[in-house]
C-alpha cells in the first residue's frame, strides 16, 4: 500500500488538497482552502492523504477547535473521509480511519465523532462504514442527519444548543459557508448568478470564526442551506442542484 502524508505549513504550498485536484475552475477555492487550513494546522487540524494524485484523504480536528456546531470534551471531529474512483476497494478508507483512531488513543482522547446520515449522502462519511468500526448514533437532526461517536471512556458529544433555533433572516435563500471546502467559491458564484437572474432574495453568511461555527442554527460541515426559513441541506449547491431544490418547494 502506498504511503500517506500529512499536510503541514512546510509542504502545503506544493501539495494538492485532493478534492479539486484537476479542475482549474476551482483554483480560487483551492487557494482559499489553503489559507483557511494554514491557520487551522496550528490548532491541531490534521489533513492526511495518500501520497498520490488522487482523492484519498481524511480531515479532522480537536472538537473544541472544529468549526461545527458540535460540542464535547477531548474528542476529535472528522470533517471528511473520502476515497474515490479507482482507489476504492483497496483498504485506504480503513487505513485512514484507523490512523485517526490510533492518534486519538495515543493522545488520550475521549473519542472521535463525525456527522453522517441515515441514508448515504454526498459530502458525508458513510454511516455503515462507521458503524462497522464501532461508531454509534448519539444524536439526530431533521430526521436525516446523525451525529456518530466512537467513545473510549463513555462520554459523548452533542449538537450545540443553538442547533434548531429559528432563522433570524427574511431572505428566501440563506447559505452559511466557510472556505474550508475548495468547491464553495464556485458554488457561491453559481448560486449568486442564478438568484440574481431569477429574482430570488439571497443572503450569504461567511462563517469566519470558531465562535460563529459553534453557534449556528443548524448542523454544518462547512455549508448549510435554508429556504423560506427552513433548513434544507448541507449539500453544496451548484446551479442545477439549486434549481431542483426550488422546483421541489414550489
Amino acid at each position: 500500500m502506498s504511503d500517506f502524508i500529512n499536510l503541514s505549513k512546510e509542504n502545503l504550498e506544493t501539495e494538492h488538497v485532493c478534492c479539486a485536484i484537476s479542475d482549474k475552475k476551482h483554483q480560487i477555492g483551492v487557494n482559499l482552502k489553503k489559507e483557511w487550513l494554514t491557520a487551522r494546522i496550528e490548532e491541531g487540524h490534521t489533513f492526511r492523504k495518500l501520497d498520490a494524485k488522487g482523492k484519498v484523504f481524511i480531515e479532522y480536528a480537536p472538537l473544541e477547535k472544529a468549526w461545527v456546531p458540535v460540542i464535547g470534551e477531548n474528542y476529535y471531529y472528522i470533517y471528511c473521509l473520502w476515497v474515490s474512483g479507482s482507489y476504492k476497494g483497496k483498504g485506504y478508507a480503513k487505513s485512514l480511519l484507523e490512523s485517526c483512531i490510533a492518534k486519538a488513543k495515543e493522545e488520550g482522547k475521549s473519542g472521535i465523532c463525525v456527522l453522517s446520515s441515515k441514508k448515504k449522502t454526498p459530502f458525508l462519511s458513510d454511516k455503515a462504514f462507521l458503524i462497522k468500526h464501532g461508531f454509534k448514533v448519539v444524536s439526530t437532526y431533521n430526521e436525516t442527519y446523525e451525529l456518530l461517536a466512537l467513545s473510549f471512556d463513555g462520554t459523548l458529544p452533542k449538537f450545540s444548543p443553538s442547533v434548531g433555533e429559528v432563522l433570524p433572516y427574511s431572505e428566501d435563500l440563506v447559505i452559511y459557508y466557510t472556505h474550508q471546502c475548495p468547491y464553495s467559491h464556485d458554488c457561491i458564484t453559481q448560486v449568486t448568478s442564478y438568484t440574481e437572474e431569477n429574482g430570488i432574495d439571497l443572503k450569504l453568511i461567511h462563517v469566519d470564526s470558531l465562535e460563529k461555527a459553534k453557534n449556528l442554527p443548524s448542523i454544518f460541515n462547512n455549508w448549510a442551506v435554508f429556504y423560506k426559513g427552513q433548513f434544507e441541506t448541507i449539500h453544496l449547491l451548484n446551479k442545477g442542484f439549486l434549481e431542483k431544490l426550488i422546483e421541489k418547494k414550489q
